[in-house]
């Protein structure tokens, strides 16, 4: 058999040893990933009867479903669905959690799904009643865990619907110890009919506080939404797509991974072999006559009497917040017109004040934006296991997520940025950037019927537009002559608006048409640096504002503006549109004109939460892969860091000598030779030209210098190191080769400042005054690189090649695509930093320039070097020789005569020859002797006629 060969050298041993390490490392990575399958889950589906009303003799049949784990007892948690679906619509969700080991309890509420009753909007003695009920089957289970004080460790979720069920559930039941309600509200009145101005600021210091006025404006589209969803029709106020977050990839479609395009089960499909249920020819569907009583009347009016306002309270969980002393997770979603982040806020301060903790998280999603994806379905498993079992801190903490640019398939991408404490709930307000909005009052027109109305989204489908910026347009427009507009000047830096702005205005009916109150809409653009508007998350506040006097007399408001999250970029800035009309609500349709003015010294308050950016949590699985590859790295860097020891070089006696090559030669595979027996130095305070045609072997060498490639051949040296890939004598060196790769939505400034970080060297030594006065940028370092002319581009290049100061900067060809005005600039540049003290090493094939700005060139021709030297000196060894004479036309013809001169040509008094060798003095004699009077002789300096006469014409 024959023998295998071993690697004889110790580098090949080195290498043989880390290969192995790393098949080692991939075994180990595919074991501990492989997929086991879920884990077991055991189900059992019942009806459970139920009284219809509290002393009722009638009952219901509520249709439930119970997920067992793998191991109980366990602790458990009620699912609540959304409005429209039924206990089948959270089965993934229901599963999922029984997979991580609670016990779960499913159930169709009343009038949804195979459950009996009518829909009362989570009434408490309906459907608030029937959860209790739900309470008692798990207490008296023995399959749910017992805490330590004897307790069942019972919990409840659910979203929108659901999620206030949740809440009123556990301020009505302390025997539920977490909740995690979910894109919900506290106030059903104030989210269906809501009133944005006030006569003050909120007086809440919470970031998303909102006005809560009585007399708001009726949600006519989202009211419609939920009332079709009641009345049998197969519609869902619940979304179903999952939303984006924080590192998680997307199917081609844009949808986000693991949902197969978003196609979750529909919110209100029955299970199968279900009969299909028809809607109603009952005009109330499966709602209560009080229900839908009220929806009548506000759908018909606009407006709700004091017995619909009495009932939405009476459901909401507003009603029970000051009971919940519960741990508490907060989900809202910051894509959501139906239920805003005011509704959270508000929960969030409500439940505080009633002693109980509570932490906040704001996600990309909601009813516009898509549901919980697999990390925050994950936090908030890992919220209720921690608050119901005690194992870990629940924590108070807020989160938010920030939609940035898009991708390349055009969704978004997101950060989470932390923050220690919910503001406000700790007595430590909000902090509120003040901005000032400038504009005069102006008329605007409520035209008869209220159309055209103003678009600000469409319901449901809002998200559609954060998928693609085309789209965002055509979810917003206002009329010409319907909206008055204030705008901010343009922003100097980013700033991220976290919450809900608040705006003085004045409001005012016209005398000619009094009308005595006014519906109005305010929206907040984003508006570009190419004026592209876009409306964040399509929010709009209405509000209303009563009794106007019939003289005209403007009556202040303080408007809260929705919430939102939404980084403004540095040269964009913000529009305030306060119009009439908006098809999302009912509107009065008498025509109308009124006149909408800043109030006197008013300012638009930006909410900015502070907090710390943090990346997508990771699987065990990949952390464990990326364990393996940290080993083969340290393997790696043992055996370069033995390989780097053998070839630390440092030469003491050209420790103050900037760069010094010697005998260098770089030949590629097929032995074409791009630089041969190369050797030149440069001293300190020089600015050398690399000069050369196309192919010459310039940028070669740069890139060698750099330590991008490595020389067949030869050493370079820079202050005495020897050059070698990684060497840190590089951070010495300043570079601008082949590009520089800036980020065309970032700043200059921000390009810069993230180019510098990479470095991993301290900001105070970065210099960023010092290089951004010597590249003359100005103000318009804080402009977005995409609307940078080339020539600033470049001078941005020069400005991240100066950062650190370095003492030898390498440019490879920077004034490329510039027109004149621009490199007589980037000279100006150069020679300013060359002022400094230190060194320049520009590569270029632009004869005049480098004669302009180089004290010293270095000429290469075909890989080799051909000439070095002061330019002046160079450019004198051309030959060429230059007279100032009294009679031109003579002193040619006598210089024709002389045997081996050529090329003369004549300019003013000047005549110019080639003597070829000839001395001058041998040429002013023969002038002298033709009777031509000589007053100046001496060399023609061209730089141009010595590279020609180096390399050659045909160059």
């Amino acid at each position: 058999m024959p023998r295998i060969p071993f690697p004889r050298t110790r580098g090949s041993r080195l290498v043989a040893v880390a290969t192995v390490v790393l098949v080692a490392a991939a075994a180990v990575t595919v074991w501990a990933t492989r997929d086991r399958g879920p884990a077991p889950v055991r189900t059992q589906d019942a009806f459970v009867a139920m009284p219809a009303a509290p002393g009722s003799p009638d009952q219901v049949r509520i249709d439930t479903t119970t997920y067992y784990p793998e191991h109980t007892p366990a602790p458990a948690v009620l699912l609540a669905h959304g409005f429209g679906g039924d206990k089948s619509s959270v089965d993934p969700q229901a599963r999922e959690l029984a997979q991580r080991g609670f016990v779960v309890l499913a159930w169709s509420a009343r009038g949804f799904g195979h459950s009996t009753g009518k829909i009362g909007l989570n009434d408490p003695d309906g459907e608030v009643a029937d959860a209790r009920r739900l309470v008692d089957r798990l207490t008296a289970s023995p399959e749910v865990a017992t805490g330590a004080d004897g307790q069942r460790e019972i919990g409840v979720t659910g979203a929108s619907y659901g999620g206030s069920l949740s809440l009123l559930l556990a301020g009505t039941d302390h025997r539920v110890r977490a909740l995690a309600p979910v894109i919900t509200y506290n106030d059903l009145g104030q989210a269906l009919v809501p009133n944005a101005a006030a006569s003050a600021a909120p007086s809440a210091k919470t970031p998303a506080a909102g006005a809560f006025s009585p007399d708001g404006v009726f949600k006519k589209s989202w009211a419609g939404i939920f009332f079709s969803a009641g009345s049998g029709a197969a519609a869902a106020s619940t979304p179903s797509a999952e939303a984006p977050e924080a590192g998680q990839k997307t199917n081609d479609n844009g949808s986000t991974a693991g949902n197969s395009g978003g196609t979750a089960p529909q919110a209100a499909a029955p299970p199968a072999g279900a009969r299909a249920e028809r809607p109603s020819a009952d005009p109330c569907g499966r709602f209560t006559a009080a229900v839908c009583k009220a929806y009548s009347e506000l759908a018909t009016t606009g407006k709700a009497s004091p017995e619909t306002v009495a009932l939405l309270h009476r459901v909401s969980p507003s009603s029970v917040t000051g009971k919940i002393t519960a741990p508490t997770l907060l989900v809202q979603g910051e894509s959501d017109t139906l239920f805003g982040l005011d509704q959270s806020d508000a929960t969030a301060r409500q439940i505080t004040a009633a002693g109980g903790p509570v932490r906040t998280i704001w996600y990309t999603g909601g009813h516009d934006g898509g549901i919980p994806g697999p990390q925050l379905r994950a936090k908030i498993g890992d919220f209720l296991w921690s608050s119901l079992t005690g194992q870990g801190d629940p924590g108070r903490g807020f989160s938010y997520d920030v939609q940035g640019t898009l991708r390349a398939n055009g969704t978004p991408s997101v950060r989470t940025v932390n923050a220690a404490v919910y503001p406000g709930l700790d007595g430590t307000g909000a902090e509120r950037k003040q901005v000032a909005l400038t504009g005069p009052a102006q008329p605007i027109v409520r035209p008869a019927g209220a159309n055209p109305a103003a678009v600000s989204g469409i319901p449901g489908l809002n998200g559609l537009a954060a998928g693609t910026s085309r789209l965002a347009p055509l979810f917003s427009s206002d009329p010409p002559g319907q909206a008055a507009q204030f705008g901010t000047a343009p922003f100097d830096s980013q700033v991220l608006l976290s919450g809900s702005s608040t705006v003085r205005l004045q409001v005012a009916t016209d005398p000619a048409h009094p009308q005595p109150e006014a519906v109005l809409f305010a929206k907040l653009y984003d508006v570009g640096q190419d004026g592209t508007r876009v409306l964040p998350a399509n929010a709009v506040a209405p509000f209303r504002v009563t009794g106007l006097p019939a003289d005209g007399t403007p009556v202040d408001v303080t408007v809260t503006l929705p919430g939102v999250v939404r980084p403004i970029d540095s040269g964009h800035s913000l529009r305030l549109v306060v119009g009439t009309t908006d098809q999302a609500y009912s509107v009065p349709t008498q025509p109308g004109v009124f006149r909408v003015g800043l109030a006197p010294g008013a300012a638009l308050a930006v909410p900015v939460v502070p907090g710390a950016s943090v990346g997508a949590p990771l699987p065990v699985g990949q952390l464990i892969g990326i364990g393996a590859t940290l080993l083969v790295a340290i393997a790696v860097v043992v055996v370069a860091a033995i390989r780097r020891r053998r070839a630390h070089d440092v030469d003491p006696e050209l420790a103050d000598t900037p760069l010094v090559i010697k005998g260098l030669r770089k030949q590629y595979a097929g032995g074409f030779t791009a630089v041969s027996d190369l050797s030149f130095r440069v001293e300190p305070g020089q600015v050398l030209g690399l000069l050369g045609p196309n192919g010459a072997g310039k940028t070669t060498t740069l890139r060698m210098l750099m330590g991008l490639i490595t020389p067949s051949a030869g050493e370079i040296r820079v202050f005495g190191h020897r050059i070698t890939p990684g060497a840190p004598v590089l951070s010495r060196i300043g570079s601008f080769v082949e590009g520089s790769g800036f980020l065309p939505h970032l700043s200059g400034k921000a390009n810069l400042e993230l180019y510098w970080a990479a470095t991993g060297r301290p900001v105070e030594k970065a210099h960023f005054t010092e290089a951004l006065e010597i590249a003359g940028l100005g103000d318009a370092v804080h402009r977005r690189v995409k609307t940078y002319s080339q020539g600033m581009r470049q001078r941005l290049a020069i400005a991240q090649a100066m950062l650190g100061l370095p003492e030898l900067m390498v440019l490879d060809e920077p004034t490329n695509g510039l027109d004149p005005p621009q490199i007589h600039q980037m000279r100006e540049v150069l020679q300013r930093y060359a002022a400094t003290g230190r060194t320049v090493v520009v590569s270029s094939h632009l004869l005049a320039e480098v004669e302009q700005t180089c004290s010293h060139v270095v000429v290469m021709h075909r890989g080799r070097l051909v000439a070095s030297g002061e330019v002046g000196e160079l450019a004198a060894s051309s030959g060429e020789a230059t007279f100032r004479v009294g009679d031109p036309a003579a002193a040619a013809a006598a210089l024709k005569s002389v045997g081996g001169v050529s090329d003369i040509e004549t300019e003013g008094d000047l005549v110019h020859a080639n003597l070829d060798g000839l001395p001058r003095a041998d040429a002013v004699a023969a002038l002298v002797r033709a009777g031509v009077a000589v007053e100046q002789a001496g060399p023609r300096r061209r730089l141009e006629d010595a590279f020609l006469q180096l390399v050659g014409e045909d160059s």
